[in-house]
């Protein structure tokens, strides 16, 4: 089945560091662009970072441009978001995603993990 599973959230001072891991499994992770998205509360997805398959191209939202940086390792089948300069308006639940064929994966053509829960706070 395709998964994908979050993890590294916690909580951590303005000005900290934090690292999230996705781990994925189900399909060829190496064949796809993986997402970072984050929802604070009452607010709506904001699509915070980009990755292509080999890793070579990765895009960023504004808002935290010059302080995250992603990653993948594709033989471990892993994306990563590393975060610093942390501030509070960072706070939210990150989810990551990757978009498969409909055609060869009919269930799960946008797929999302169960999201894990940063919280930027003194």
């Amino acid at each position: 089945q395709v998964q994908l599973v979050e993890s590294g959230g916690g909580l951590v001072q303005p000005g900290g560091s934090l690292t999230l891991s996705c781990a994925a499994s189900g399909f060829t992770f190496s064949s796809y662009t993986m997402n970072w998205y984050r929802q604070a509360p009452g607010k709506e997805r904001e699509l915070v970072a980009v990755i292509t398959s080999t890793g070579k191209i990765t895009n960023y939202a504004d808002s935290v441009k010059g302080r995250f940086t992603i990653s993948r390792d594709n033989g471990k089948n892993t994306v990563y978001l590393q975060m610093n300069s942390l501030k509070p308006e960072d706070t939210a639940v990150y989810y990551c995603n990757t978009r498969l064929p409909r055609s060869a994966y009919p269930k799960s053509y946008d797929t999302w993990g169960q999201g894990t829960q940063v919280t930027v706070s003194s």
